[in-house]
């Protein structure tokens, strides 16, 4: 029986017959490994989709021509049912995908006493000829029929194992209630690198989508396709965003774009101008806008996430829109004269002016001469492997929901199918080729494309092979009931590995080479001496020839083994869920209340309430209260240092008429931090006086240089976007969420973010202690504080323990008011602590403007000549010799600024009559 039934699976022309594909249940999609095992396949009857051509007769139901229970409305479709999704084709041949139910979490309880919610259920019909079932998912509900019970029996059985089963169902939420599991408890090849500013970032990214072989998925709140990815910007122009992706949608990548459709009124983002200029790139590029605020009501609310996305192998998510004004360095330029780093509108300040316009993209907004740019600082990662595959399948959740709500006909627009967690990659190497296929066979037509190649050949694929000598495992992957476990040994044992990234780490360690150079393991953990923390660690560095050379020190992190889990804040406007998760705001709250000894954020916003709050509902403030609460009363030394904007980055000074939304923002960020009943620091020092501020400090950042060769001495704010945490040196929270409402509480903006957590220690100290720290997180931590604090090399090992006085009062603490006293005397600018009322505003703004003859909005231009006493005697100085004091960019943040104001807007202002939850 066994040799006959070899002969005839022999037979390609029997094999690839529909009634023999029919009968073992498989098709196109059956050992594709990407999508994960096969499970289950088979025609059933479906009456939501559009009316399919029914030329060949096996689309028809064969029951339909003996019975008129079947009306027209229903039709004929191959189902295929993967662990993570239920997709419909035509038929086992088709590579058009019909429709596609992603598994997402479904609610813990029905509502009604009657238990757990399933993915799949039998519907009781009064016909007994009827046999169906639903499947509910999300915000969908769809209603399927089989010909007997026991195949709706196994339908039903089949699907909510699939999608019910732990760890690998999709239905049930894992740690902090996020969609997706914890990844890096075994070596699953979760690996992730950091990126320090847009330089570094934007670097990384444009080397990932030049070496793109099939997709590129990229969603932004902002794109601007204009935007240059390395600079000096004359000398790369291939790298700019539009021509990057036109090289690759000519080699065949399919590229997939999601913008966030603003409200016009609100917004100066234009993204009807990027979407028109990125279709015109080519055929192979596909953008979405969402959402239709007409047809959804979704006004106030925004997409926040910054992802970009090549193969389903590297992902970059943080604070980083591709757009103008992000691009920048370590040193914080305020200037470019000649234009030579950031051209026309990319010498951004939206402090002073907002573009009405981004067709000209290449023509300044700002005078060069006399506005400084406002320098930019934020933090992005790269994530590889199965996390990476978990931000792709975020992705394609809220692609397939827009397709659906925007462009439900238009056939150039496809439906995504989401990558298994684990897959084996379709090219490896760094030389980028291709990998021969799996099966020995070199057919074109199994080469993916897509999601689900559109572009396949039409010539139907041998689905089942005879084995060949030499192929014993390999073959395997034709099985039909392989399991899980087997395919990872397959994955194991295939010419190439798995568990090393198909693109490799961006650079060959880290900047920071001897830091990480002199590892020993013991016990299994990996440790460093303390005398690597010397000059050589930050000096030496060994960069991959695919990283540009860069003077600046300490940009990128290493490349890592880490435990991650993806975390997010959607709901059913946003992404199609049932569910509003907000894993987030869940995450920041549990991680600041496990933290040892100290905690680091960095964030645009720093809005949040105290238990009791029925105004601000998250409550990341809550947990920081309370962990700071039980360390004075355990009396034992803890840390947290907040770094914010100095002021929102909205157009306008803080006391002009059309400024209300600066100010509104202002109200909430102070009522947080130390306003009121409802804020962090007047309750602490209830309780311990001034000795609140050896637990929390608060900070800002400021650059100054010169405009151009005569021109004038200037300063601005360098604006906070990064949204991290870092945790006792172990644990890091990246993403694109703001700490306030609209980016935590889920039902609001859409957000992504990563939680890693070291598995690779580092000897270090904390506390005074030996510390294991984390290389990820340890490496971070170091390269902002260096940063922030303008450190030499040898001075580094200066900072490793972050809470001890000698650190925390000496270093930071004392940086930072020094540089702020500084600020003050050389331009008096604001925001700063001794001016309290709009009056003593107006009265400062109006001396200086007639002063000079000339500001900034921010009060951000020296005078040319410094008044100061030398030996009792009034004398003229340079303000640059004042500044040359000046340490790296950390000032501290004005908690007293306009202390005697109410900063909400009031009724002659249009601001009053929007919802206050737009700006918190």
């Amino acid at each position: 029986m066994q040799g006959y039934l070899n002969h005839f699976l022999g037979n390609l022309d029997i094999v690839n017959s529909r009634e023999v594909c029919r009968f073992l249940e498989v098709s196109r999609l059956s050992f594709s490994p990407e999508y994960g095992p096969k499970l289950k396949e088979d025609y059933v009857m479906v009456k939501h989709l559009a009316q399919i051509s029914k030329d060949d007769d096996h689309r028809r139901c064969c029951t339909c021509n003996l019975l008129s229970w079947c009306n027209d409305n229903w039709q004929k479709v191959w189902a295929v049912l993967k662990p993570g999704f239920l997709a419909f084709l035509g038929d086992p041949f088709d590579t058009n995908l019909l429709d596609i139910i992603v598994f997402d979490m479904l609610p813990a309880s029905d509502g009604n006493g009657g238990g757990r919610v399933l993915l799949a259920e039998e519907i009781k019909d009064h016909n007994p000829l009827r046999h169906a079932f639903k499947v509910t998912c999300g915000n969908r509900c769809i209603s399927l029929r089989t010909k007997n019970s026991s195949k709706a029996k196994d339908w039903v059985a089949a699907i909510n194992d699939a999608g019910l089963r732990p760890p690998e169902g999709w239905c049930h939420p894992h740690r902090f209630e996020s969609f997706a599991p914890l990844r890096g408890l075994t070596d699953d090849g979760s690996m992730a690198q950091w990126f320090v500013d847009g330089q570094a970032a934007f670097e990384a990214i444009s080397l990932a989508i030049e070496n793109a072989k099939s997709e590129i998925f990229i969603c932004g709140w902002w794109v601007c396709p204009e935007l240059y990815l390395r600079r000096p910007f004359k000398d790369y122009a291939s790298s700019r965003l539009d021509a990057l992706l036109e090289a690759k949608a000519k080699e065949g990548v399919q590229i997939y774009i999601l913008l966030y459709k603003e409200v016009a009124l609100a917004l100066k983002i234009n993204s009807v101008y990027s979407k028109r200029k990125l279709l015109n790139i080519h055929e192979n590029v596909k953008v979405l806008r969402f959402p239709d605020h007409f047809s959804t009501g979704v006004y106030l609310w925004s997409h926040h996430e910054k992802i970009v996305i090549v193969d389903n192998q590297i992902c970059f998510i943080g604070g980083l829109d591709l757009c103008f004004g992000r691009y920048d360095t370590f040193e914080h330029k305020v200037n470019d004269y000649p234009p030579v780093i950031w051209p026309g509108k990319d010498y951004y300040n939206p402090r002073e002016s907002e573009p009405n316009s981004w067709e000209d993209t290449l023509k300044d907004q700002l005078d060069r001469m006399k506005y400084p740019r406002m320098p930019w600082h934020d933090v992005h990662c790269a994530l590889l492997g199965p996390p990476c595959r978990d931000v792709a399948r975020h992705f394609v959740q809220r692609w397939n929901h827009a397709k659906r709500n925007k462009a439900p006909n238009e056939q150039a627009i496809p439906l995504l199918m989401p990558q298994h967690h684990m897959v084996i990659p379709h090219y490896m190497g760094s030389d980028g080729e291709e990998v021969e296929d799996v099966n020995g066979v070199e057919d074109q037509s199994l080469k993916r494309q897509d999601s689900f190649s559109s572009r396949a050949s039409s010539q139907d694929i041998p689905l089942l092979l005879p084995q060949e000598e030499g192929q014993e495992e390999v073959s395997k992957l034709n099985e039909v009931d392989e399991s899980h476990d087997h395919q990872m040994k397959l994955i194991r044992n295939v010419p190439f590995s798995f568990r090393k990234a198909k693109i490799k780490p961006l650079v060959s360690d880290m900047p920071m080479k001897a830091f990480v150079d002199d590892f020993d393991v013991v016990d299994g953990a990996t440790h460093v001496g303390m005398k690597s923390l010397d000059k050589e660690w930050w000096e030496t560095q060994e960069r991959s020839s695919l990283v540009v050379p860069s003077i600046e020190s300490g940009q990128v992190g290493p490349c890592v083994s880490c435990r991650c889990q993806v975390i997010r804040s959607v709901s059913q406007w946003s992404a199609g869920t049932s569910q509003t998760e907000q894993s987030i705001h869940k995450a920041y709250c549990a991680l600041i209340e496990k933290a040892e000894h100290f905690i680091y954020i960095e964030n645009q916003f720093f809005i949040s309430g105290l238990s009791g709050d029925e105004i601000i509902h998250n409550r990341v403030l809550q947990a920081m209260y309370r962990r700071i609460m039980r360390a004075f009363n355990d009396n034992k030394c803890f840390r947290t240092i907040v770094v914010l904007p100095l002021l929102p980055g909205f157009q306008g000074g803080v006391d002009d008429a059309g400024a209300a939304s600066v100010r509104a923002i202002m109200h909430w960020q102070y009522r947080t931090i130390s306003r009121g009943l409802n804020s962090l620091l007047q309750n602490l020092y209830n309780v311990m006086g001034p000795k609140a501020h050896d637990y929390i400090s608060f900070y800002g950042l400021r650059a100054h240089g010169k405009l151009c060769d005569g021109g004038p001495v200037v300063t601005s704010q360098i604006y906070v976007h990064s949204k991290i945490m870092i945790i006792d040196d172990c644990m890091a929270l990246i993403g694109s969420a703001n700490i306030n409402d609209r980016s935590l509480l889920g039902s609001r903006d859409s957000e992504i973010g990563v939680i890693i957590e070291d598995k690779e220690v580092i000897n270090s100290r904390m506390g005074g202690k030996l510390w294991k720290a984390g290389k990820f997180t340890l490496s971070l931590r170091l390269s902002l504080w260096a940063e922030h604090l303008g450190l030499r090399p040898g001075d580094i090992p200066q900072i490793q323990d972050p809470v001890i006085d000698s650190t925390y009062k000496d270093i930071w603490m004392a940086t930072a008011k020094t540089n702020t006293m500084i600020y003050q005397d050389v331009f008096a600018c604001i925001p700063n602590d001794l001016i309290h009322s709009r009056a003593s505003l107006r009265q400062n703004v109006a001396y200086w403007k007639d002063r000079l003859g000339h500001t900034t909005i921010d009060l951000g231009v020296a005078p040319k000549k410094l008044e100061c006493y030398q030996n009792g005697t009034l004398k003229d100085s340079d303000p640059l010799e004042r500044l040359e004091s000046v340490k790296g960019h950390l000032v501290s943040f004005p908690v007293e600024f306009m202390s005697q104001e109410d900063l909400r807007p009031v009724f002659n202002e249009s601001e009053y009559y929007a919802s206050p939850q737009v700006f918190h």
